[in-house]
Formats: C-alpha cells, sequence, structure tokens
C-alpha cells in the first residue's frame, strides 16, 4: 500500500491563494475568528492523525475485513480504537453547529478533513462520514426534541448515523419502496421492512447508531408522492437522554464486496422498530435530500481521494523502478536502465492522475466554500451559491468519481504487473473506486438530474449563472503565461451554452435525446468546469511566481502552470469527443428492437 503524504501544501494554496477563503472568513461574521493561522494549524493536526493512525490501517483493514455474528459486526482490527481518537481529538464535531457541541468551523475545514481521512482509509473513513448527512437532516428538518435527543452526540462522534434508503427489489426508484411504518399511540412509528447495502449500518465503533429511515405510512398515496422519513435509533433513547432497550433493528448480514473491505454494508431488518417523524407526512424525499446531497458531495471526495493516492504510489514507484533507456538518451548512465518516470507514456498517466487530483481539490473546495456561504452569506449570497451548488453537485459527484477511477487503474498501469499484485496496494486502490461510480447515485443518473431538472427544468438558468461568473473570471486581467488558457475558457464557455440550448431544442421533439445525450454531457461539462478551475490555479501560480516573498515556492508553482498546461492541452480535448457523441443523437442507441439485442448470443 502506497505509503501516504498528505497534500497540506496544496489544500493551503486552494485555500488561501485560489478562493481567497481569508477575505471571505474575514467578512461573515460566524467565520470572522477563523484566522489563516487557524485554518494551518487544522490542517497541519488532521494531515498528523491521519498519516499516524489513520493511514496505517488501510491495507489490513482490507485484508481482515468485518466480521458478522447475531451480537452483531466488529471492525477489523485498529478500527475502533481509531475512532476513538478521532473523538477524543474533536474532529467530528469541527464543522458542525456550536449549538449543538460543534465548533463552528467553515465546512471547507471539514471537506479539507473528509478528504485527509478518505485518502488515508476511505473504507474506515466512512463510519464518521455518513455522520455528516445525517446531522445536516436533523439539523434542517427535525424537530426540538429530536434534535436535543440525537444531536449532540451526532456532532461529538458518540454516536453515529446512517442513511437508510435502498430495498432489495429497488434502488434508485424509491417510489417502489415497501418498508411500511405503522402509527402507534404514543406518537410514534412502528417501521416494518428491510433495507440494503447501509453502509456503516451495524459496528462496534460507537455505542448508538442513528438511522435516517425512509418509508410509507399506512394508507399513504403510492410512489414518490407518499414517502415520509423517520429517525430510528439501534438503541432507543429515554427522555433524560440515557440508552435504554435496544430497539428492533438488526443487521441480518454483511455484504461480501469488492472493495472497501474495511466498511460494514450491512442488510438491516427493520421488525417493528420504534421510529419518530422527520418533517411533515409524505414530504420525506424533500427532506431526505439533504443528506443524499450532503453524501453526493461526500462520494466526489472519494474520487478525489483515489487519485490522490494513486498518483503518490505510482510517482515514488516510477522514479525507483529502472527499465530501458530514454528515447533521447540515457538519463540514468551508471546505472543499468533508467527510471520508468523519463518515458513520456508513464508521464501522460502521472499527470492525468495529478491534474485530475488538483484539479478536483479546487473544484471540491470551492463547492464547501458555496455550502458555508449557504450557511453564514447574506440572503443574496445564500441564494446564489444555492443555485450554484445545485447545478454542480451532480457534476462533481460523478465525474470526478469517473476521473478518480480513472487515475486509480493508471496507478495499476504505471506498476505494470506489480500493480496487479495485492502488497503493493494498487489493485486496492482499484477496488475502492469502483463503487464511488454507484452509490448515492450512478454516473447515469446524475447524468439525468443536471441535463432534467438543473438545465432543462430551469430553463437554463443555473448554468447561465455559472457562465456569468466564469465570463466575470476570463474578463479580468490576467498574466501573459495563463491568458492562453483563459481564452480557451472562454470559447469553451459559449460552446457550453450553444450546445445546451441544442440538446434542449431537440428534446422537445423527442424526449429521448436528453437521455442519450446526458452523461456525454455531463462528462464535456464536467472538462469545462475542471477548465475553469486550472486556468484560475495557473493565474494565480503565475501571478505569485512575480513575488519575491513566495520565493521558497517557485518550484512548487512552476510545477501548476506545467500541469496546467498539460490539462489544457491532454485532457481538455476530450471534451470535443463528448460533443460528438451528443451530436450524434438519439437514434443509433434507440433504433434496435428489443429483440435484436439477443440476436448474437
Amino acid at each position: 500500500m502506497p505509503s501516504y503524504k498528505a497534500p497540506t501544501k496544496d489544500l493551503r494554496f486552494v485555500l488561501h491563494d485560489v478562493l481567497k477563503v481569508d477575505e471571505l472568513y474575514a467578512s461573515l461574521p460566524a467565520f470572522e475568528d477563523v484566522s489563516p493561522d487557524l485554518i494551518d494549524a487544522i490542517i497541519e493536526q488532521g494531515a498528523k492523525f491521519c498519516e499516524d493512525v489513520v493511514a496505517p490501517l488501510n491495507e489490513s483493514g482490507d485484508e481482515e475485513g468485518c466480521h458478522w455474528s447475531a451480537e452483531g459486526v466488529t471492525t477489523p482490527a485498529g478500527f475502533a480504537d481509531a475512532y476513538q481518537q478521532y473523538v477524543a481529538g474533536g474532529w467530528p464535531a469541527l464543522a458542525a453547529d456550536p449549538e449543538h457541541g460543534g465548533q463552528g468551523m467553515p465546512n471547507a475545514l471539514g471537506l479539507c478533513m473528509n478528504e485527509l481521512t478518505g485518502t488515508a482509509n476511505w473504507a474506515w473513513s466512512m463510519y464518521p462520514g455518513l455522520s455528516h448527512g445525517a446531522i445536516k437532516t436533523l439539523e434542517e428538518h427535525g424537530s426540538d426534541e429530536q434534535k436535543e435527543r440525537y444531536l449532540t452526540r451526532l456532532v461529538s462522534g458518540e454516536w453515529t448515523g446512517t442513511m437508510c434508503l435502498t430495498e432489495p427489489h429497488c434502488g434508485t426508484d424509491l417510489g417502489l419502496l415497501r418498508t411500511k411504518a405503522i402509527r402507534n399511540s404514543d406518537g410514534s412509528f412502528s417501521l416494518h421492512g428491510t433495507k440494503i447495502f447501509i453502509s456503516a449500518g451495524e459496528h462496534d465503533m460507537a455505542e448508538n447508531i442513528v438511522h435516517i429511515v425512509i418509508a410509507r405510512i399506512e394508507g399513504a398515496p403510492e410512489g414518490t408522492k407518499g414517502i415520509s422519513l423517520f429517525v430510528v435509533p439501534k438503541v432507543n433513547v429515554n427522555e433524560d437522554g440515557t440508552l435504554g432497550e435496544r430497539n428492533a433493528v438488526h443487521c441480518a448480514s454483511i455484504e461480501s464486496k469488492m472493495g472497501i473491505k474495511g466498511s460494514a454494508t450491512c442488510v438491516m431488518n427493520f421488525d417493528g422498530a420504534r421510529g419518530y417523524l422527520i418533517g411533515p407526512e409524505n414530504r420525506g424525499l424533500n427532506c431526505m435530500f439533504t443528506f443524499m446531497n450532503a453524501a453526493r458531495l461526500g462520494t466526489a471526495v472519494q474520487g478525489l481521494c483515489h487519485a490522490e493516492l494513486a498518483y503518490q504510489g505510482a510517482f515514488n514507484y516510477a522514479r525507483e523502478r529502472l527499465a530501458m533507456r530514454s528515447l533521447t538518451g540515457p538519463k540514468n548512465p551508471d546505472g543499468p536502465a533508467d527510471p520508468i518516470l523519463v518515458h513520456p507514456d508513464v508521464r501522460r498517466m502521472l499527470l492525468t492522475q495529478r491534474a485530475i487530483a488538483e484539479g478536483s481539490r479546487a473544484f471540491l473546495l470551492y463547492l464547501a466554500v458555496q455550502g458555508d456561504l449557504i450557511r453564514a452569506g447574506t440572503e443574496e449570497q445564500a441564494k446564489q451559491a444555492d443555485n450554484l451548488m445545485a447545478l454542480l453537485t451532480p457534476i462533481a459527484k460523478a465525474f470526478v468519481t469517473e476521473l478518480g477511477f480513472e487515475a486509480a487503474n493508471h496507478g495499476v498501469q504505471v506498476l505494470g504487473g506489480h500493480g496487479y499484485i495485492r502488497e503493493w496496494g494498487m489493485e486496492q486502490i482499484v477496488r475502492d473506486a469502483r463503487i464511488a461510480l454507484l452509490y448515492e447515485g450512478t454516473t447515469g443518473v446524475q447524468a439525468m438530474d443536471l441535463i432534467g431538472r438543473k438545465i432543462l427544468g430551469s430553463g437554463g438558468k443555473l448554468l447561465m449563472d455559472f457562465t456569468a461568473q466564469v465570463d466575470a473570471f476570463c474578463q479580468q486581467e490576467h498574466p501573459a503565461a495563463a491568458q492562453a488558457w483563459i481564452d480557451q475558457v472562454a470559447q469553451y464557455k459559449d460552446e457550453w451554452l450553444t450546445l445546451s440550448l441544442q440538446i434542449g431544442e431537440k428534446a422537445m421533439s423527442n424526449a429521448d435525446e436528453a437521455g442519450a445525450a446526458s452523461v456525454d454531457y455531463l462528462m464535456y461539462s464536467g472538462y469545462i468546469v475542471l477548465a475553469y478551475f486550472w486556468a484560475q490555479i495557473a493565474s494565480v501560480a503565475a501571478q505569485l511566481l512575480s513575488d519575491p516573498s513566495r520565493s521558497a515556492d517557485s518550484d512548487y508553482l512552476r510545477a501548476k502552470l506545467m500541469t496546467a498546461e498539460f490539462y489544457f492541452k491532454r485532457l481538455l480535448p476530450r471534451a470535443q469527443g463528448h460533443r460528438l457523441a451528443i451530436e450524434g443523437g438519439a437514434e443509433p442507441l434507440m433504433q434496435m428492437p428489443e429483440e435484436l439485442f439477443a440476436v448474437a448470443q
């Protein structure tokens, strides 16, 4: 397994120099005490914890996996102890509301910590990671009594949370759910049903697990209009806050999976479990989107994490492994061969990984900052940030995980045959990364959300709001070293708007045109969005290279410009392939009759 080194310098660069959070937070009363020194100290301490405590459990956790018994689920050796250290360090409460025991730090710092824990050990990070969505759901939709009963201990990390949606017969189409809720005389409900694929549904890391569950109240309408949302604790909580008897919710089994084996993926049976309604009846799906959107951004972080870890492992191998000679003459004349780092194709893979990781980091931290504006900005700032997140969240979830999986595959390829062997850890990254393209809505589901609800559903307004921001950036004065890339972003921005209009016009006469275009449209959009962030990175790096006070960073900044050039010349052109595929239309996908699909079998 690659030895993880936290990218603290890059986190600081993105936050302070690219996103300029120091100026932003100073203008927001809720974060005016969040100084640059405080940000840096939190990042450094988080990095130390992840490098020293969490990362060493990544390979062993994958080897051992979780253990199921009728009494419960045991996590891999060391997981529970690491979690207790995590709680003792106050990390679960970092970005939570002080009203419920949180430290009130910005979401951007919370995302930094999510990246650090996730890259160190994604399977371990899922246990505290699911709690964030449960906390946000209860903060926004829970009653005062529910907040008092559950939030403080969820925020502290004493308890963890889950999201219980999927059932054996339905995944994405939640309107088909069968879990039912029966009213009790005291106002609570008894839940009956089975949920599957429940991450962290049962484990030995916390004394209680708070399940956020969707179900249909008896007599409610069929389909999504009859879905309600409930909080269902593993152990019932007494009125004085103490733990009572065990609730009637149990883990029937855990899945045998391709990857993330240290994370317990559970089948959960609700056999009359006592639950409490969150929000209005039959409005559960609306409330649940609070959790789902938080989870989608969290899953996007997974793509970044695997790209970063695969890059670190591949780079360290490439500079040590000797094989053949450089095409332009020996670079290691005293040795039997040159390091494979000299070969163009190896560099292509390494730079692809690096461009994905560093560009995605800026993109996702930008989204976290939008979350800070929603939370603490003016009404106008919050509305604009909410619109931006609505548009960009499906792109982040799908595009960054697709590219993260690509980067993980490059990690195996750079190592060659050794990459296929378990002891190097690169194949684990591929196995762990694959699920990110599936849960919290597959790439296809995110693509339909983007094209259907966010682009066509808003009449293009959400896209125009974002492209106006892009246009304003392009109109600013930039260093000559970055101007060519700024110009490319401006051109792609115009093409993006035109292409979106063309898809909308075709979809008016044939709705399948939107579905046929959707995934290519999302990937096309993703490459342009990442180009926008690479253009910002390049502009800032070029400016800082002329700043004498930053002379110590000159090599780091030069590397940024070179990676930006690679992105614009070798990765951004992929967008044109997606555009051409979109222009191919729906007919090549839809013309074949169903019976002909079986002809070749």
